[in-house]
């Protein structure tokens, strides 16, 4: 079986969500079915992780490459924090260089997903939150991010839009109102197959 190393926060996690239903593990289904002998993901990711924390739990965890595939969808918890755009993208670079690592050096086995907009969400609603300042500031992050790994060779794909078009409905969040259902995390699963199944072909 091919090895899944998936690494991130919250989102990579599945916060409120059956782990069975979270998108790695549903990638790892997809990839299966479309012929790819993937095994389920090893996740190393918690809710609350910024950058400079994932990098600290991926000491901890000390996984061990190389893996055939390897995800990384971490830099919402930097944002909300009010972090400014330099450090996460110093923080981030210093992931993928990892995630790379991890791949045994081939940038074309990474897959990174955008951070989703949770400025949708009735969670940010509630807190009086500026919607469009966390878009503006998770758009800065993202673009960074998506610079890096074109830079890198590594897959970029964008879910932000889908969070921002869908992530407000009932059927799209989990019991808290800001994370994500199973529903939402297979749509992000469907958008990150095509890039997945080129990077394992």
């Amino acid at each position: 079986m091919l090895r899944y190393l998936a690494l991130g926060d919250s989102y990579t996690v599945g916060e409120g969500i059956d782990p069975a239903r979270r998108w790695p593990r549903q990638l790892a289904v997809a990839l299966r079915q479309a012929g790819l002998p993937l095994a389920d993901p090893l996740v190393v990711a918690t809710t609350g992780w910024t950058t400079d924390e994932l990098d600290a739990g991926i000491d901890a965890a000390a996984p061990r490459g190389p893996f055939d595939l390897v995800s990384l969808l971490v830099g919402v918890n930097d944002q909300y924090r009010g972090r400014a755009l330099a450090d996460y993208r110093r923080g981030f670079a210093a992931l993928l260089e990892r995630a790379t690592g991890f791949a045994g050096g081939r940038g074309a086995r990474v897959l990174v997903l955008a951070i989703p907009d949770w400025g949708v969400t009735p969670f940010a609603a509630a807190q009086g939150r500026d919607r469009a300042r966390i878009a503006t500031e998770l758009d800065a992050f993202n673009a960074a991010a998506a610079a890096l790994c074109a830079a890198r060779g590594a897959a970029f794909v964008d879910i932000a839009p889908v969070s921002r078009e869908r992530g407000a409905e009932a059927a799209m969040l989990a019991a808290d109102g800001l994370h994500p259902s199973a529903a939402m995390h297979a749509l992000w699963a469907s958008q990150a197959l095509p890039a997945a199944r080129d990077a394992l072909a």
